[in-house]
């Protein structure tokens, strides 16, 4: 049984396309037979539940934890009043290790685990922000003068490539 999922961020500022590539990425490394889950960390008060739905109701009337389910999908809300800082590795914790191969992050730029780093010159921001030790590869829309392997943030593909060859290297 696997335990341990692979962690890879997808490093960027924002308005870089960090959610545009991965909808064209995350259907590429699922036609190579690579199952993905996503973590996502967002800046803003989030709620996926629906205000009037039963379920919205009971998780505003108190309940800490709401799971809903129904036979396509479930969903599993908590609340967090104590606003401690996100871990990553407990909410990597809760991705079922049988269900996939590899979880991608969105944001969590910070964090020590291996990335690719997307650069646009466009933003207006020194690409130098967003790399660190664990940036395995600068995906960027033009050349950038560093020590770090660089591809097209355009060729999906290859950054796919990328990816599924970093994966089976992790394979003992």
């Amino acid at each position: 049984m696997k335990t341990q999922i692979p962690l890879l961020g997808i490093a960027a500022y924002s308005g870089t396309g960090k959610t545009t590539l991965l909808k064209k990425l995350i259907p590429q490394l699922n036609a190579r037979g690579i199952r993905i889950a996503l973590i996502k960390h967002t800046h803003h008060d989030m709620d996926v539940d629906t205000p009037g739905k039963d379920s919205y109701e009971l998780r505003k009337a108190g309940a800490e934890q709401t799971l809903v389910a129904s036979d396509k999908r479930w969903a599993l809300m908590t609340e967090t009043p104590e606003q401690k800082p996100l871990d990553l590795q407990f909410l990597a914790s809760k991705i079922d290790p049988e269900r996939c191969d590899l979880i991608l992050v969105e944001g969590f730029k910070h964090e020590a685990i291996s990335k690719i780093a997307l650069y646009r010159a466009s933003v207006g921001k020194p690409f130098t922000g967003i790399i660190d030790k664990h940036v395995l590869v600068l995906a960027s829309d033009g050349h950038v003068d560093c020590d770090i392997p660089q591809l097209d943030i355009n060729k999906t593909e290859k950054i796919a490539d990328f990816i599924e060859q970093w994966l089976k290297q992790l394979k003992p």
